[in-house]
């Protein structure tokens, strides 16, 4: 294998686990009395008639999931809850964030003229139409 290959190889991981490591401490290390316990990640892109969010959100009944624009943001906030069933389980291993959930995320410059909100199989997907783009 060419060593340059190897080299940029080993880069690329680097850099891939040092931005798994700060989404972890954006989702799970929060100050002493914050209100927000997590964030969940998110996707976005664009289109040229749309602006789509994919944000995983298991476990949350999307429906109570709420949505907001904040000036150039989308603002998505909710609550994860333990199931009834698990309050007096014993926990081997708990890796999925509970309670109280909100992520801001920074929209792509332009305007909006419609919001669609769907289920992506464990996911909300917010749909953003721009004005001014045309119906199929």
């Amino acid at each position: 294998m060419d060593s340059r290959f190897s080299r940029y190889w080993t880069w690329s991981e680097a850099l891939d686990m040092l931005a798994r490591a700060e989404r972890m401490h954006r989702q799970f290390i929060r100050p002493t009395g914050s209100r927000v316990a997590w964030e969940p990640p998110v996707d976005v892109l664009e289109t040229d008639r749309a602006v789509l969010v994919l944000v995983a959100l298991p476990g949350v009944d999307l429906d109570q999931a709420q949505i907001t624009l904040d000036g150039g943001e989308l603002v998505f906030s909710g609550v994860r809850e333990f199931p009834a069933e698990m309050r007096t389980a014993i926990i081997h291993r708990l890796e999925l964030p509970q309670g109280r959930f909100e992520r801001r995320v920074r929209l792509p410059p332009g305007r909006y003229s419609a919001i669609h909100r769907s289920d992506g199989k464990g996911c909300l997907l917010v749909t953003l139409k721009k004005s001014g783009a045309e119906d199929d």
